[in-house]
């Protein structure tokens, strides 16, 4: 194995690590049936990933920005341990960055219950989480991206984190940090490449070989 190219991976949680995106988008269906009697968009739904749930729903419905985000949650809770899991090969990865002595770790648009249920399910909890929770501002903000770094002792050193979101290579670019966009998540892969990040993987061996070589 060739020396890995950077000693401090971060990576976004869902649609990157845990394959979440059904369960996310019957969560926004149900909050917005639920409370206001409208059904999620799909497509528009998936644009919303990588977004805090608060920003989401105040944008649209400001005025039921909280009731619609405990409703969000409580579909979470029920669905989660039949709805979410890792994608195939990540487990296997995280192992080998670690195996690696490569720092590892998670930031997050996620509130720390939901990031927390989401990660014991799929079976990917990592030295260091960095959720919606922990921050005043969040992605395409870097401060979350800093913090997870931080957290991991390496402060200065270079640093890559991977995403399958515009928000997460947003995120890199602001926080100096290399940016890997995934395109098997929500993002759209046109969308991606055009945001210019440092390279683009589409499958797991893919971004194993740009992490370890």
């Amino acid at each position: 194995m060739e020396t890995p190219r950077w000693p401090c991976v971060i990576f976004d949680l869902d649609g990157t690590l845990a394959d979440t995106i059904d369960l996310i988008i019957a969560c926004y269906d149900h909050a917005l049936n639920s409370v206001l009697g409208l059904r999620a968009d799909p497509v528009v739904a998936r644009t919303w990933i990588g977004r805090t749930l608060t920003a989401t729903f105040a944008e649209s419905w400001p005025d039921h920005a909280e009731v619609l985000a405990e409703a969000y949650r409580a579909w979470n809770r029920l669905h989660t341990p039949t709805m979410v899991t890792a994608y195939p090969g990540v487990p296997e990865l995280l192992a080998d960055l670690r195996a690696a002595g490569i720092a590892t770790g998670i930031a997050t648009a996620k509130g720390r219950e939901v990031a927390d249920r989401t990660i014991r399910y799929a079976g990917i909890d990592l030295p260091a989480t960095v959720t919606a929770s922990e921050t005043d501002r969040h992605k395409p903000n870097p401060e979350p991206l800093w913090l997870a770094r931080d957290l991991l002792g390496m402060a200065g050193q270079p640093a890559v984190y991977i995403g399958d979101a515009l928000v997460d290579v947003q995120a890199a670019q602001a926080a100096g940090m290399d940016a890997i966009a995934v395109t098997w998540g929500a993002g759209d892969p046109d969308a991606l490449r055009a945001a210019s990040p440092t390279a683009v993987a589409s499958t797991v061996a893919e971004l194993r070989a740009l992490l370890l070589g």
